[in-house]
């Protein structure tokens, strides 16, 4: 039995499954339209269709509880239509109550958007891009399959501060085929140059089911990996960014909140194609883990079914499928997610996030102490430097 004396916070994240072409290193749920595809207008808006009926489904399980992020991740969100973007936001403010001060985030590629459609884009009511630059260098950029290049990269970043945005991230990989020390600081460079306050940065990795785990580029080795990850760390903390979570720098008070809060467990409800959700229930005392239908065509198709039934009613069904975390789960999610954060976390959260007191965990604290990955000073707990060098192994104590 769970014990929750307070929800956490809530967030909504909107899944947008298309790209204009997949990246032969990206796991993600992406997909590229194929010929029987509809046109890109009536696609998005069948789609929005389907995120609203999936929205109505989540209800119930959220009355009362206000939104206090939402992140827009694909796939390639800027890819959609600024007048489809707009009619999504005024059917969620319809449906939700979302915070005044709520940070919403949209992820864009360099080449997806002009300056006129950023700006469209900022007057629906995102206050915060992503932009996926990847790299600055041309060739690195081909090499791992990115369609634009350098010079689309540093308009998109440009032609969005000029259409109104002062919260932007920056995405940035490192350990590329032929990169270079030099390259890897460069680019980081480049990026504190533009003075926007948030970066992500972190190593391409081969991951199963894609094109670069079944055709291997050469990468750098792992000690020149390692070089490029501590001097740009060390360019970051020059220029003034906080090194906050594993792959995440911030000005001070610029930490993406949307993410914060799934390190944190907190909860999220999670609409579109392959999105997951996590949602605890004071009145039952339980968490439960929810997710949709993978295949954008298949989730559109079972939303329509699912969203009406015969007698044209709402039917509360879930696209997809959902489960009750057990309290072997709950401890080992809750630090799968709080092992990131550089600064821990403290007792207390354990507590008001899990419903569970600490000593649920001890027994996996006191071994990663021993081993020099967990530092824990009475009610504070954080990882070392040696705990987020050797992550997986940290949290693998807690399964």
């Amino acid at each position: 039995m769970l014990n929750f004396t307070t929800l956490p916070p809530l967030t909504l994240y909107i899944h947008y499954p298309w790209c204009a072409q997949k990246c032969p290193y990206c796991d993600f749920n992406s997909h590229v339209p194929n010929n029987t595809t509809p046109s890109e207008l009536a696609r998005d808006k069948q789609y929005v269709a389907a995120l609203i009926h999936d929205l109505e489904q989540e209800l119930p399980a959220i009355w009362g509880r206000s939104i206090q992020s939402i992140f827009i991740g694909g796939g390639t969100p800027s890819l959609i239509h600024p007048e489809t973007m707009a009619d999504l936001f005024s059917q969620l403010h319809a449906r939700l109550a979302i915070s005044p001060m709520a940070e919403i985030t949209m992820e864009a590629n360099p080449g997806s958007v002009d300056q006129a459609k950023f700006a469209e884009f900022h007057a629906a009511g995102i206050n915060r891009l992503s932009i996926g630059i990847q790299s600055f260098d041309n060739q690195l950029l081909q090499k791992i399959g990115r369609i634009h290049n350098g010079q689309q990269a540093r308009q998109a970043i440009e032609r969005a501060k000029l259409a109104g945005f002062d919260n932007i991230n920056l995405d940035l990989m490192y350990a590329l085929p032929g990169q270079s020390l030099q390259l890897a600081l460069d680019d980081v460079q480049q990026a504190i140059d533009y003075d926007t306050n948030h970066l992500s940065h972190y190593q391409l990795t081969l991951e199963p089911n894609t094109l670069f785990a079944s055709q291997p580029p050469a990468l750098p080795d792992d000690d020149l990996s390692y070089d490029m990850q501590t001097q740009c760390q060390q360019l970051l903390a020059n220029a003034g960014f906080e090194h906050y979570e594993v792959s995440a720098y911030a000005r001070p008070g610029k930490q993406c909140r949307h993410n914060l809060n799934y390190w944190q467990f907190g909860d999220y409800v999670g609409i579109g194609a392959g999105a997951h959700g996590k949602i605890s229930d004071a009145a039952q005392q339980r968490i439960t883990r929810r997710w949709k239908l993978k295949h954008p065509q298949t989730y559109v198709e079972n939303s329509v079914i699912s969203g009406k039934s015969a007698e044209n009613k709402l039917k509360l069904t879930i696209i997809g499928g959902e489960e009750i975390l057990s309290r072997q789960d709950i401890g080992f999610e809750f630090m799968l997610n709080a092992s990131r954060l550089t600064n821990g976390f403290s007792t207390e959260l354990f507590y008001q996030q899990t419903g569970l007191p600490i000593s649920h965990i001890e027994k996996g604290l006191k071994r990663a102490v021993e081993l020099g990955l967990i530092e824990w000073h009475l009610q504070r707990i954080k990882p070392t430097a040696r705990g987020l060098q050797y992550l997986n192994e940290l949290q693998a104590i807690f399964l």
